[in-house]
């Protein structure tokens, strides 16, 4: 079998699959509030994602995660995620998705039916408000409830939040109380540089070391070992008895361990989500009905990728940023 290596030795295991640009929340540290979304020929159909995802499988790897924009949102979704449920045991290990939670009462029973197990639903307050200001468009109500039926679904639930100085700061125990009553792991991440989204991000920004502090003059934590290879650093919380993961992309550099790469729905492959570096995978998709013009592209482009990223949330001269918004590369 052939496996998807890179040039230090770290296997590729993982791909991001943005199946969609489009959202129905315009966060303010994600989008603009007039957000132009892509023309559907650009984005690659239904077909083609699925044709995508197989030949990934069919190249090593063992995880897939759906991610948007919005991926719920995105018509007949429900259809790729039924054909690539089929490959679960068949080489594929966990089918997942990354979701603002705002379609989860309506398809949160089809997600476990065709073998989604957990999912990760970003969701920064849980302040009526707050979240329509943070969302611009959100209803908290309507997501707290998806919530809950995916949870009756059977599905288990991480939470993600983004540590916005002055704006969700006073929220921390509180997220970390109710995740706990609930049994969610929770994960807080640090305000990423990417886009351009009309606020100085280096005011939004809240290093996670201060977002542990506040949460240790409440409960006790203790490091834990997990690695997930993924970017997140875990604590564990004995008050509530659950992990909570800090993702630090500007106070600890996590690239060591990567064994991902992410996929837009344009069908550009980005190696490192902090890097501009790409290939197109829609090309070789559109010209041949052989995949085998598509592994090639593939691996030539797993062979080019980088060590880590370089994200830097000041630079003195201007604000350096990666140049797309996070809801494009997907989440």
């Amino acid at each position: 079998l052939f496996m998807l290596i890179d040039p230090f030795k770290r296997k590729i295991s993982y791909v991001r699959v943005s199946v969609t640009d489009r959202c129905d929340f315009r966060c303010t540290y994600c989008m603009s509030e007039d957000m132009e979304f892509l023309p559907k020929k650009d984005v690659l159909s239904l077909e083609e994602l699925d044709r995508l995802c197989n030949t990934f499988i069919d190249l090593g790897v063992k995880k897939l995660r759906i991610t948007g924009g919005e991926p719920l949102v995105r018509k007949n979704i429900m259809q790729l995620f039924s054909n690539l449920g089929k490959k679960l045991g068949q080489g594929l290990e966990e089918l997942t998705l990354t979701t603002n939670g705002s379609q989860l009462d309506r398809y949160a029973k089809d997600l476990f039916d065709n073998g989604v197990r957990r999912i990760n639903v970003s969701l920064d307050s849980l302040e009526k408000n707050k979240f329509k200001k943070i969302t611009r468009i959100g209803d908290l109500d309507k997501v707290i409830n998806g919530i809950m039926v995916a949870k009756k679904a059977g599905l288990k639930i991480k939470i993600n939040a983004v540590a916005l100085k002055g704006i969700n700061d006073n929220e921390i125990l509180n997220l970390v109380n109710w995740c706990g009553e609930n049994k969610f792991s929770l994960t807080f991440i640090e305000v990423m540089p990417m886009g351009e989204i009309g606020e100085k991000r280096s005011d939004q920004y809240m290093p996670l070391t201060e977002v542990k502090s506040l949460i240790q003059t409440k409960y006790s934590l203790t490091e834990d070992s997990l690695r997930t290879g993924g970017p997140a650093r875990y604590v564990h919380c004995h008050e509530t008895d659950q992990k909570i993961g800090f993702i630090t992309p500007h106070t600890h550099n996590f690239c060591e361990l990567c064994n991902r790469v992410r996929i837009t729905c344009t069908g550009e492959m980005y190696m490192c989500l902090g890097q501009q570096d790409k290939a197109d995978l829609k090309t070789p998709l559109r010209k041949s009905e052989n995949d085998q013009l598509l592994k090639d592209v593939i691996y030539e482009a797993i062979s080019r990728k980088p060590k880590g990223h370089d994200f830097v949330i000041e630079r003195k001269e201007k604000e350096q940023f990666v140049p797309r918004h996070m809801n494009v590369t997907g989440g």
